[in-house]
């Protein structure tokens, strides 16, 4: 008599385990990569509707300047002082066809320390200067300004 083996029985319920384990493993992947997806310093930007596309804003070799709100200004992701600028730009400048630097201010940065850091830059010998914005959605409409304190009405 010839031996017959027999198949194991059916198995109803799929084994998840492992599918977890390798979800687990891509999310500590995606959560270790994703904050170097930013260039740069994070500020946000002011919103505007007529913008103009500036792609090579993205590129990894873009010089860009960034001013935050409290008045702290950013190289790339390294922190500089204003009399600082002029020299480094000037230098990452000096031998690039592209000599187009992008100002990304924050939005509630104070005015005075965007033109001293654009002042800064275009004593560099910087003529093509960028500003960053973020685009609106075209249905949304740009939020009024807040009111200067001692000029609402009177009651």
């Amino acid at each position: 008599m010839a031996y017959k083996p027999k198949a194991p029985p059916v198995m109803s319920a799929p084994n998840v385990i492992p599918m977890a384990d390798i979800m687990l493993v891509l999310l500590i992947i995606f959560m270790v990569i994703t904050p170097m997806l930013h260039k740069g310093v994070s500020v946000d930007m002011a919103a505007a509707q007529n913008v103009d596309q500036m792609q090579a804003a993205d590129k990894d070799d873009a010089i860009i300047v960034a001013i935050t709100r409290d008045g702290n200004t950013y190289l790339g992701n390294k922190e500089i002082t204003l009399d600082q600028i002029t020299d480094q730009v000037k230098d990452l400048i000096s031998n690039r066809l592209d000599k187009t630097v992008y100002i990304r201010a924050d939005a509630r940065a104070k005015y005075g320390d965007v033109v001293k850091a654009v002042d800064a830059v275009r004593s560099a010998g910087v003529e093509d200067l960028g500003l960053l914005t973020e685009k609106l959605p075209p249905n949304q409409q740009m939020p009024a300004p807040p009111p200067i304190a001692g000029t609402g009405p009177a009651e």
